[in-house]
């Protein structure tokens, strides 16, 4: 199992996180996703390795940025 975390940048409400959450959830590997709305957090637990390039762009899809890490 594997564990990575990321900055998510522009969420305001609650529902930013779940549009975060289902669609980082989408990414192929990816078993659990955990967002925290206070400190932009994004928690992303999976299989095995995930590309960041995969998170990053599904956080895209949902509107938002990810900081650089």
């Amino acid at each position: 199992m594997s564990t990575a975390t990321y900055t998510v940048k522009g969420m305001t409400c609650g529902h930013c996180v779940s549009s975060v959450k289902e669609e980082v959830s989408e990414v192929a590997g990816v078993t659990n996703v955990e967002v925290d709305l206070a400190t932009g957090l994004l928690t992303v637990n999976s299989d095995g390795p995930v590309a960041p390039a995969k998170i990053t762009a599904a956080v895209e899809e949902a509107g938002y940025e990810v900081a650089n890490q």
